[in-house]
């Protein structure tokens, strides 16, 4: 039977009925072991009991009033991004891709409002991911994304990855900000350089210009540390955050300085489920779970141990696996045999991945992995990339 589905995802065939921890079940009983995570949504494992009582507890409550009301539970989750971050301000949205989309209007908005109305330009990295609406795509220029979307200008320029006096040539005086992600997803799990990230933070001072980095895959402890830019030590004026923030509910946020969020002003922009009390509710309960005292020290430690494991994987297997790139809990494995093929093979040995630029395999487990499943997911590894 056809499906009434739109077909813009192709036709997966696997589907799951019951899902707990680190691991997932399909509907034929089959069970597996997940270390995709929803791309790196399940921040906390499937169904974390946390989770699940804070959405309980707030479904009995109230579900949706809209922002036209006062949300306390909204305030409550601000400030403890505010309180953990560079940010003075945050706005809720639904979706990774709306926070970008806010933090694309914040940095055109502010140099509006500054008398600098040409500055409307933005500047992305090459093989970067933003999202799928129309700016975040003309940002990324991703070909395979653009066709039969964008004509004309869109306001974007592309410079190449690492490339510093390439980026600095795209610099106008119509430039508006900068957007980055200090560890590309999408791209292949490429970690951008600390000298090339201060690099640009100079750059933006010097320009007078905006720097955002999305930390929609990349933040809320995947890579050991709440958010990845804080390894560098180099701050941004916005950031864009999603996926883990929620634990597997739709929640975005868009974070920026008070001189940036100044230019939010009443009825300027806004979202008619972002920041509703269900959405809300489980954020502070995420929070109040990876915030906790040793949480982030763990992840580190499990990563270390899954990143020594990988290693001795890839060595005894170089005809088929290259290298490990990432940091913390987002890992990336550049293939030397197809990636679609390995990805395949690991599904029908009962372990989720995710492809990635590169010819690269993401592995984006739980914050709270255990060291078994760890072990599990390398012996399950093993035996497919010997086999392959």
């Amino acid at each position: 039977m056809s499906s009434a589905l739109m077909s813009n995802y192709g036709s997966p065939q696997l589907e799951f009925k019951h899902a707990a921890g680190c691991y997932t079940t399909a509907i034929n009983g089959d069970r597996y072991l997940d270390f995709a995570m929803g791309i790196g949504v399940n921040s906390l494992g499937h169904c974390h009991p946390v989770l699940v009582k804070a959405l309980q507890d707030q479904a009995g409550k109230i579900w949706h009033c809209s922002n036209l009301y006062r949300i306390g539970e909204s305030e409550k989750l601000a400030k403890k991004l505010v309180q953990i971050s560079f940010a003075d301000k945050v706005f809720f949205s639904n979706s990774g891709t709306e926070a970008v989309e806010c933090g694309f209007k914040m940095m055109r908005r502010y140099h509006h409002d500054r008398g600098n109305p040409k500055r409307k330009r933005i500047i992305a990295l090459s093989e970067s991911f933003h999202g799928r609406t129309l700016a975040p795509i003309a940002a990324a220029a991703n070909p395979l994304h653009c066709e039969g979307f964008l004509s004309g200008d869109p306001g974007f320029e592309n410079a190449p990855f690492g490339d510093l006096d390439a980026l600095k040539k795209l610099i106008s005086e119509e430039t508006a900000g900068i957007i980055l992600e200090p560890v590309q997803g999408e791209g292949g799990i490429r970690v951008i350089a600390t000298d090339y990230l201060q690099a640009i933070r100079d750059l933006c001072d010097e320009q007078g210009l905006l720097l955002m980095f999305d930390e929609v895959q990349c933040g809320v402890g995947r890579t050991g540390y709440f958010y990845a830019h804080e390894s560098s030590g180099v701050n941004p004026d916005i950031l864009a955050s999603a996926k883990g923030l929620g634990g597997g509910f739709p929640v975005g946020a868009c974070l920026a300085t008070q001189e940036v969020a100044k230019v939010m002003v009443a009825g300027i922009h806004g979202s008619t489920f972002g920041g509703n009390p269900l959405a809300m509710a489980v954020g502070n309960a995420v929070l109040d779970v990876i915030t906790e005292a040793g949480f982030l020290q763990r992840s580190r430690e499990h990563a270390s141990y899954l990143r020594e494991k990988l290693e001795r994987i890839i060595r005894q297997h170089p005809g088929v696996l290259k290298e490990q790139t990432g940091i913390g809990l987002m890992v990336g494995i550049k293939c030397v045999a197809s990636n679609t093929d390995l990805i395949s093979a690991l599904q029908q040995a009962k372990l989720l991945s995710i492809k990635a630029g590169a010819n690269s395999i993401r592995l984006l487990p739980p914050l709270n992995v255990s060291k078994e499943e760890i072990d599990e997911a390398c012996d399950i590894l093993e035996t497919v990339v010997a086999r392959l």
